[in-house]
């Protein structure tokens, strides 16, 4: 698509092009939807890949698991406390126990001891450690414990001099805590997603999403290590913390980069655009692992808000060149995750000088961060699954990790005590939910415009198009289908699908051609939907089943108007059967006793009058020119009658049939019109012309009497009769002042086969 062709409306009549098939492929050409063959492939290499990825992964679970059981350790629990100094809470041991609320000073073993100073020991990871000098006290801090903590026992010394000599033991599986193992479990389950998706369909984009799921499984695995934790990491983990960790990150992000330079749309430029991501993201990730970049962490946190700008650019660029919903919805999840990142970045920078504070958010806030940002990353896949389910999902994860980074920033800015930053953190929060709830609800993913009026009106009009016209059922279902969801694109395409089908990405809907006019002809084609509400939001499966259920009501609509005009034209035949044997009978018992020729000659007329319209109401329909040629002896007739000459003129292009209602209207105006002439214009000539051009009817009749100012008429039982039927026929009527004398009267119908 041209970027011409993306910015402008949708003009014009409905795109019957080719290309709509291969739209269908390309879109739908994940296969599944299409081939009856799909879930055998699942039954190839594929499945028994997935399967041996899945066993993978549950295995490397396993044996951590195990490995962390196996840890010796001593079951006390500690904190830091007002003074940045670790303190014991509770113990297990009977010996500890006594000591809960004391400082610990230090830990020995083996002859060898290790002062704690302050409880830079309790904080876990390495990665959220701001300053360089205390990001290697840590380092070799914990290598010392673990060390230490591994033999069979260990002296911890508290302040004031007291101390205590404690065994230590394998925690086993149930010493594991809760949250282990639900991050382990939400760990396992973003790697596998990633390894469907990529299965499901290998490519490179999917290849950088499976890598993206993977960085973060690693994440959550690391961070649920970290909680099983108690003074000490172990050493192998704690030495592969900081460079694992700032490459995840790091390559998280370049990773995300590199898919919004290709996805949705190849953006110009794109490979130079991945390779400096990809380099930028090495050289960062090596040189402060080594640390040889200063103030490391700060170029870390930087690099992360960089590319979160530079994908949120690309993906601006992208719906600029191509305004496809996919790059909407992720910039806009994008925005969301940077605004957290900068809050979790802005609440450590302010609580450096708290060291207490600052532990705090390092373990609570980052944690909370990556389980946000896996839940996202877990979410884009099904973007176009469920439209209810995303929105509250992403009410409730904003709304929550914003309610947590304003709380450590409050505990960190203004000292606030961990009850009161909690509770203001959750108001301030709550207030911006509640005044943004419904600009969030129609903008995030976006929301249908028509409304349910119209809806009933676009389904009347196109039941009885359709009923008349069932070929007509794609372009008329088309239109309708454009008015509720707003796409860039329709096309109808020659392949027929079996179902209603959302792609896999949100930016198309089809459906196939329902069989609507009730001939026993069947339908073909499909009915492709491209980039809803102008590429601003996705195609949904809720959106899937609200076309189902539209066409569905469509196909009543249609059924229903079928037995309303069955049952009209079984009462109209009824009436007319009525009239010609009651009133006919009596109209002609009345010309054979008429007391004058006059008499009897009007009321021949009057007969004749009368087995018009019964001939007319028992008809199904009428042919236009047949139609014309009463209305010529009629009119003529009554005109001759009244000594008034006639000039009529009949033309048209094409033969087409009146339904009764329009041909009951067209004579009931004409009679209106030419009765008005007779009683008030006091006219000596009438031209009538009625023409037929492309489905355009024009009637005008001119008169030659004493009319005049039409627009100060009064417009009673028959004007407004008049105005009334040419309004139901979906037409307009027009009177006019002639020169030098006259008034004239243009009724034009559009479309006049449409609305039969």
């Amino acid at each position: 698509m041209s970027h011409r062709a993306a910015k402008g409306p949708l003009q014009g009549p409905l795109s019957t092009l080719t290309p709509a098939d291969s739209v269908l492929e390309s879109t739908f050409g994940e296969r599944l939807a299409l081939h009856s063959d799909a879930m055998s492939r699942w039954m190839g290499w594929r499945l028994r890949l997935l399967v041996v990825f899945a066993l993978v992964g549950c295995l490397g679970l396993f044996l951590l698991a195990r490995e962390m059981a196996s840890l010796p350790r001593v079951d006390a629990s500690w904190r830091a406390n007002a003074d940045n100094r670790v303190e014991l809470v509770r113990a297990a041991d009977p010996i500890l126990e006594p000591l809960a609320g004391q400082v610990l000073v230090a830990v020995q073993a083996d002859g060898r001891s290790v002062e704690l100073k302050d409880a830079l020991t309790l904080q876990r990871s390495a990665r959220w450690v701001v300053d360089d000098e205390a990001r290697q006290r840590h380092h070799l801090l914990h290598e010392e414990l673990d060390a230490l903590l591994s033999q069979p026992a260990v002296q911890f010394v508290f302040a004031g001099g007291r101390s205590a000599y404690v065994q230590t033991a394998p925690r086993g599986f149930a010493g594991l805590p809760a949250v282990y193992w639900l991050l382990c479990a939400m760990a396992l389950a973003v790697y596998l997603v990633g390894i469907v998706v990529l299965m499901a369909k290998p490519n490179g984009r999917n290849l950088l999403y499976a890598l993206i799921t993977l960085c973060q499984a690693g994440n959550l695995v690391f961070i649920a290590i970290e909680s099983s934790a108690d003074l000490a990491m172990p050493d192998l983990v704690a030495h592969l913390d900081l460079p694992l960790r700032i490459g995840f990150d790091l390559f998280t992000a370049a990773a995300i980069v590199h898919a919004a330079s290709v996805h949705p749309r190849r953006l110009p430029g794109a490979p130079a655009i991945a390779v400096s991501a990809w380099l930028l993201a090495a050289a960062l990730t090596v040189g402060v692992s080594a640390g040889r970049v200063p103030y490391g962490w700060w170029w870390v946190q930087a690099a992360v808000v960089a590319y979160g700008l530079t994908m949120v650019a690309l993906m601006t660029w992208s719906h600029q060149l191509e305004p496809h919903p996919f790059a909407t919805v992720l910039r806009r999840f994008g925005i969301v995750t940077l605004v957290t990142w900068v809050l979790l970045t802005a609440s450590l920078a302010a609580a450096i000088t708290h060291p207490g504070v600052l532990h705090n958010i390092a373990s609570i806030g980052s944690t909370v961060w990556y389980v946000f940002f896996a839940s996202l990353i877990v979410l884009v896949p099904f973007l176009s699954r469920s439209q209810q389910v995303m929105r509250e999902f992403s009410l409730l994860a904003a709304v929550s990790t914003v309610a947590t980074s304003l709380d450590l920033l409050f505990v960190a800015v203004f000292s606030l005590g961990q009850f009161a930053s909690l509770t203001l953190a959750l108001f301030v929060a709550l207030a911006a939910y509640s005044g943004a709830r419904q600009w969030i609800l129609t903008q995030l993913l976006g929301s249908s415009m028509l409304t349910t009026e119209r809806m009933f009106e676009q389904l009347y009009r196109i039941a009885r198009e359709v009923e008349a016209h069932p070929e007509r059922t794609g372009m008329l279902l088309s239109e309708l289908l454009r008015d509720l969801f707003e796409p860039m694109e329709v096309l109808l395409a020659e392949r027929r699908v079996r179902a209603t089908r959302v792609s896999s990405d949100g930016s198309t809907l089809i459906l196939p051609v329902p069989a609507l006019g009730g001939d026993g002809s069947v339908a073909r084609g499909s009915i492709v939907l491209r980039f809803a509400r102008r590429g601003r939001r996705l195609f949904t499966f809720e959106d899937a089943r609200l076309t189902a259920r539209v066409v569905e009501q469509l196909r009543r609509a249609v059924a229903f108007d079928k037995a309303v005009e069955q049952g009209r034209s079984e009462e109209r035949a009824r009436i007319a059967q009525d009239l010609h044997d009651d009133i006919g009978a009596r109209l002609l018992t009345l010309m054979y006793k008429a007391q004058s020729p006059e008499m009897e000659e009007y009321v021949r007329h009057t007969l004749q009058d009368l087995k018009t319209l019964t001939r007319g109401l028992a008809a199904a329909n009428h042919s236009l020119s047949h139609a014309a040629a009463e209305w010529k002896a009629d009119l003529s007739q009554r005109l001759t009658a009244a000594h008034v000459q006639i000039d009529w003129a009949f033309d048209a292009d094409k033969e087409i049939m009146l339904s009764v209602v329009q041909w009951s209207a067209l004579t009931r105006v004409l009679r209106e019109l030419v009765s008005n002439t007779i009683a008030h214009a006091q006219a000596t000539r009438v031209e009538v012309s009625l023409v037929l051009r492309k489905d355009r009817l024009d009637l005008q009749i001119q008169d030659n009497g004493e009319g005049r100012n039409p627009r100060a008429w009064a417009h009673g039982l028959g004007l407004g009769g008049v105005r009334k039927r040419v309004k139901q026929l979906g037409g307009e009527v027009e009177w006019r002042e002639l020169q030098p004398r006259g008034i004239g009267c243009r009724v034009t119908i559009r479309e006049l086969s449409a609305r039969s």
